[in-house]
């Protein structure tokens, strides 16, 4: 059934019928709920030769049914690369609109709209008072309007796949491009963050009142909050020698901070430790592991005791990836003891 649509789609894409694309994607979709993930894995495979032969806006809702089909299952890695050069084809007229409409108007760029045909004429119209032509005001227009949701399946694969995060093609241009307008669209923010995802990342994590030491491998964690309720769970147990023994965290917080449900009424989680950088500089739990500095080779995490009672929300940024805190080993004691003396002390550094 799959490939019989897909027959069609890649028909209608031959004959310019947009009509007819737009009306096979809903289809599509639908059967796909029942497909196995074989089958949707090779529908995916198929759908990343569709990209080249449809325009700007067709290809943003093609892009929206491959993130569907790798939520539903299946391998996204064969439609990585065509997603992620269309998105930093979008991002980049994206930003060259940004500088046309404050050079055609002396204003703040404004707030997208997505699919209203007539935002896109009146404000076009506007970027044409430049040295802009109709036809180029049209598709800077249509780029910026089209940014989220053109970054809405690279978001959902990324989140989804591991494979897909370490080796993303495209990775830089995707990185530059985004640059230009970040600043400018906060909706791309939950983007920015995915780029900047650790996996098999190693950690050495320090307990300074007893001196122990961990060797943690780290993946797949959003922000600071996720690491400190996770970390709190893989060193409280009895592989990890009883160092958080009698804190250990709430399953339920557990849980939500990995693949769990999140209840929205559900208690906050509390906060076990304070999280220090070998700097002697504060982990904030807004932040993300890729903003702890490295030591010799390895992020430093200094466990101290929590100064005041901190809680937060349960739950994940990203509630399709699939986090990974694992002990890789406890120090032995003189590991643990050099690793401490290389960090500054407690209170040197402050916030």
């Amino acid at each position: 059934m799959l490939d019989q649509l897909l027959d069609e789609l890649f028909q209608a894409a031959d004959d310019r019928d947009p009509a007819r694309f737009f009306a096979v994607l809903p289809r599509l979709y639908a059967a796909a709920q029942t497909a196995e993930q074989p089958a949707l894995s090779a529908a995916l495979a198929r759908v990343g030769d569709l990209f080249e032969r449809v325009p700007l806006r067709i290809g943003a809702r093609l892009g929206v049914l491959c993130g569907a089909l790798a939520e539903l299952g299946g391998d996204p890695a064969p439609v990585a690369e065509p997603l992620v050069n269309e998105l930093s084809d979008v991002l980049e007229l994206a930003g060259g609109f940004a500088a046309a409409w404050r050079t055609a108007t002396g204003e703040e760029p404004p707030e997208p709209v997505d699919d209203d045909h007539a935002w896109t004429e009146a404000t076009a119209d506007r970027l044409t008072a430049g040295p802009l032509t109709r036809e180029q005001a049209i598709e800077l227009t249509d780029a910026w309007s089209l940014a989220h949701l053109r970054a809405l399946p690279v978001m959902s694969i990324l989140q989804l796949s591991p494979r897909v995060r370490a080796a993303l093609p495209g990775r830089e241009r995707l990185i530059a491009a985004l640059g230009t307008v970040l600043d400018e669209r906060p909706d791309l923010e939950f983007l920015a963050g995915l780029l900047r995802v650790l996996d098999d990342e190693r950690l050495i994590v320090l307990h300074r009142e007893s001196g122990r030491g961990y060797e943690v491998v780290i993946g797949g964690i959003g922000d600071n909050f996720q690491l400190h309720t996770l970390l709190a769970d893989a060193l409280s147990g009895p592989e990890a020698d009883g160092l958080l023994d009698g804190v250990r965290p709430d399953p339920d917080w557990v849980r939500s901070a990995t693949d769990g449900p999140v209840d929205p009424g559900a208690p906050p989680v509390r906060g076990q430790f304070n999280l220090v950088d070998a700097n002697g500089k504060w982990i904030w739990n807004e932040g993300r592991p890729a903003d702890i500095p490295r030591l010799d080779g390895a992020r430093v995490v200094v466990l101290d005791p929590p100064p005041y009672e901190r809680s937060w929300s349960p739950g994940r940024m990203y509630p399709m990836m699939r986090p990974a805190v694992r002990l890789r080993r406890v120090l032995p004691a003189e590991e643990a003891a050099e690793w401490l003396a290389k960090v500054v002390p407690e209170g040197g550094a402050g916030r």
